[in-house]
């Protein structure tokens, strides 16, 4: 019987997960890759890699979270049988200043990590969710923390530091870097693709409804859009991106706006929603001839590329760019748009290539290589836990 790892990656009203067989010495097969919808209906779907559906069915639950990861054991261990489950590997938003590599998930750890909630009020919950929902179906099936923050623990103080009182750094108050499963996968792939492309002094844009940059120098974290939280940077789907810390003491002190409510306007009514008024989903902005929906995609292109122009300058040059999550696979106006931006860094755009999305998008001449990159988060998560695991 071959061994497998779940791995599991949590968002706001989903979570998706993938399957790996590890038959291989050296790496890891995809069995089976899904997703657990949690809205009003509950879904449970799953495709094997070739793209064969596996599973496709919705569910009833008082509590859809628990029933969900319920019905996923179900599915990996019950209908997809053959192989032994030895852990669950986890993306855990959050890892404060003690987490910097994954770990084994103990009650421990797992107290510890809800202490750091309020660093990520809404994200970190999420993440510590399924792991709550295993320990309590399945206590003794091992369980592995990998964290968003870890991959940019390369970032040099001077680049980490706020202007503020130093007894608030020590208290943990500096900036910490997101999505960095991601980055460490696209840096792994660029690796692959070609040690010299991997030196260079790149700019990742992983653009989703969360959405950050990362700056990359011989494949290490030195610079990241996000801050000390994940509402840092960008332009996002529901959440504001920088902001001036003045307009958020203005609402507070002179309009009286209690913290909750702040808090909940800037993570859930701001951004490419509260822009627009229409939506915070891309691609209902993209199909929309309302004028509020061209200025909130224009805001958030504008905002992506003087954030790159930043980036640049903390690695002193740009000489890749590579688009990658949801809005970066998929967008190429989105993608045309920010290198329209940014062609007095000699960036040229193939447009037939970007059209139909191909690996590089750029013109030969182009002095700016740019490239479209899947990410795949789940993989990093079954390799960590797999050196995690020994096994």
């Amino acid at each position: 019987m071959s061994q497998s790892i779940l791995a599991l990656n949590a968002g706001s009203s989903s979570v998706k997960f993938a399957l790996y067989d590890l038959a291989l010495p050296d790496g890891q097969q995809l069995v089976s890759r899904g997703t657990l919808d949690l809205g009003d209906a509950p879904r449970l779907t799953a495709k094997a890699a070739d793209g064969t559906v596996q599973c496709d069915r919705q569910f009833t639950a008082d509590d859809p979270h628990g029933a969900g990861i319920g019905e996923i054991l179900s599915l990996v261990q019950g209908e997809l049988g053959g192989r032994k489950l030895i852990c669950a590997g986890h993306r855990i938003v959050h890892g404060g200043k003690e987490f910097s590599k994954p770990v084994r998930l103990t009650p421990a750890t797992i107290d510890a990590l809800d202490r750091l909630t309020a660093l990520a009020p809404l994200h970190q919950p999420r993440s510590i969710a399924p792991v709550r929902a295993i320990a309590a179906l399945q206590p003794d099936l091992p369980q592995v923390g990998c964290f968003d923050t870890a991959f940019h623990q390369t970032i040099d103080p001077l680049v980490r530091r706020f202007a503020i009182p130093q007894e608030y750094e020590r208290e943990g108050l500096r900036r910490y870097g997101f999505h960095g499963l991601s980055y460490e996968y696209i840096a792994g792939r660029l690796s692959k693709i070609s040690p010299a492309l991997a030196a260079k002094r790149t700019i990742v844009a992983h653009l989703g409804n969360g959405a950050s940059l990362c700056a990359l120098r011989e494949g290490k974290s030195v610079d990241t859009t996000m801050g000390f939280s994940a509402l840092d940077g960008l332009v996002m789907g529901t959440r504001c991106g920088v902001i001036d810390p003045g307009v958020l003491l203005y609402l507070l002190l002179e309009r009286g706006m209690a913290a909750d409510e702040l808090q909940t306007m800037l993570y859930e009514k701001s951004g490419l929603l509260g822009v627009s008024g229409i939506s915070g989903d891309m691609r209902t902005l993209e199909a929309s001839s309302d004028p509020r929906a061209h200025e909130a995609i224009e805001l958030f292109a504008f905002r992506a590329a003087r954030e790159a122009a930043a980036l640049a300058n903390t690695m002193g040059g740009l000489e890749c760019l590579v688009f990658t999550a949801g809005i970066g696979e998929r967008s190429s106006s989105i993608r045309k748009t920010i290198c329209e931006k940014l062609t007095w860094l000699g960036m040229a755009l193939n447009e037939a290539a970007n059209d139909i999305h191909a690996e590089i998008i750029s013109r030969p001449e182009s002095k700016v290589e740019v490239r479209v990159v899947a990410t795949d988060e789940e993989n990093v998560i079954a390799r960590h836990s797999r050196a995690v695991m020994q096994v």
